[in-house]
């Protein structure tokens, strides 16, 4: 186990500087570009994928790493450079969570590779969980999944929404529901790998924001994969059913059941706290552009700075980033070391980052004032990207009621 310290060692130093300088000298140069695109930066990808930054040998280095800080480091350095670009070449760590969290020892060394591809064929993968009709409500989800036993191959069928690399993805994980009436418990995860045929993309969503990040529908009409495209084996899968369905019964009779995670929830709760350390990266590079502005922009004879107003504003936007930081360590701290949760503390993370990342790119917009409104200054780009963190992987309502249901023990609604 790992001492909690704030105090990086000399390699988490080497990396978060190695970042930094990609951050800066490739992804901020082509964040405006890409996002007046909208599209996947894929020279930004592949550069990345040749220094060595977009790989599975980079993001597992960082995920083993035993404070549990590599990930954050790297999530905050990246998504500082920008958040549409940052997300692109982190998307596919979603679907590689979902297989490390859901698959055999033998699915991950297949598939995970898989997601990433070489330097000189960079591939993205996609996790598919919401849906039109199901997006916080996770257990309304319709998508199916319906094993053909004579074949040994699943069928699914269904509509996902909002999937990042949806469409464009060289594997997807789709989460699907095998037996409704458990509701979400009845959940499972399937890789669907590449060229399988009645998977198709449906509508790109045109976006507020992180618009260098490819969002969109993928339709599943009839796709049949092999049996053991079932992360975790149908051992495994029928095992977990019928506990299910035991408790389920258990549950009518009025008996107290202990409480099962699905799939999906398997995986955003891995990955809540990164995607509070990407929040923090962008909140960090609003206040540096707002703070330089505000020392050299100069009326009535004298820097912005000087008023009260405007230094108070600075103040508080820092502590804020700190603040949220250190929620966000604690969350990574934990978990690498095997921590339960016990007050939703990947939870705190995410939603307290999120809002902050929001208020802060507004107070620097405001702090430019009519030149924050303009495009020619990245914080109106970053105000657009601050809004997805109270929006995906949990809006910050839901991670409010996590929080309160772990804090209280009841089924706070």
């Amino acid at each position: 186990m790992s001492s909690f310290t704030l105090d990086l060692n000399d390699d988490q130093i080497a990396v978060r500087d190695w970042l930094h300088g990609f951050a800066a000298d490739v992804i901020r140069p082509a964040a405006a570009e890409w996002d007046e695109r909208e599209e996947t930066p894929w020279p930004v990808i592949q550069e990345a994928a040749k220094v060595g930054i977009y790989s599975l040998d980079f993001f597992a280095t960082q995920s083993f790493d035993p404070t549990g800080l590599g990930i954050p480091i790297a999530m905050e350095e990246l998504f500082w450079g920008d958040a549409g670009i940052g997300l692109s070449l982190v998307g596919s760590g979603l679907a590689a969570i979902g297989v490390v969290a859901n698959g055999t020892p033998e699915q991950v060394g297949l598939w995970a590779p898989q997601m990433f591809g070489t330097p000189d064929d960079v591939k993205v993968a996609a996790f598919c969980s919401s849906e039109p009709d199901a997006g916080s409500d996770v257990a309304a989800m319709r998508t199916r999944a319906v094993y053909d036993e004579a074949k040994d191959e699943w069928v699914l069928n269904g509509t996902k929404t909002w999937a990042t690399n949806g469409g464009i993805a060289h594997v997807h994980v789709v989460v699907a529901s095998v037996d409704p009436a458990l509701g979400a418990r009845g959940q499972a995860s399937f890789v669907v790998p590449p060229n399988t045929p009645g998977l198709s993309q449906g509508q790109k969503f045109k976006k507020h924001g992180i618009r260098a990040s490819h969002t969109a529908e993928v339709v599943l009409d009839n796709v049949r994969i092999p049996g053991d495209c079932l992360l975790g084996g149908k051992d495994k899968l029928d095992e977990r059913l019928a506990r299910s369905r035991e408790r389920a019964a258990a549950a009518a009779r009025g008996e107290r059941t202990e409480k099962v995670k699905n799939a999906a929830m398997a995986t955003f709760e891995a990955s809540r706290p990164a995607v509070g350390a990407q929040a923090v990266g962008v909140a960090r590079a609003a206040y540096e552009v707002a703070l330089e502005y505000a020392k050299t922009r100069e009326q009535f004879g004298r820097p912005i700075i000087d008023n009260q107003g405007i230094a108070f504003t600075l103040a508080d936007m820092r502590t804020r980033i700190d603040a949220a930081r250190l929620l966000v360590w604690r969350a990574s701290w934990m978990a690498s070391n095997n921590k339960p949760f016990t007050s939703a503390e990947g939870s705190m993370s995410k939603l307290y980052a999120g809002e902050t990342a929001k208020w802060v790119t507004a107070q620097a917009i405001q702090i430019l004032g009519g030149n924050g409104f303009t495009r020619e200054y990245p914080v109106e780009r970053m105000h657009r990207d601050s809004a997805i963190f109270t929006i995906f992987e949990g809006t910050s309502e839901i991670q409010r009621l996590v929080i309160a249901r772990t804090l209280s023990g009841l089924p706070i609604r």
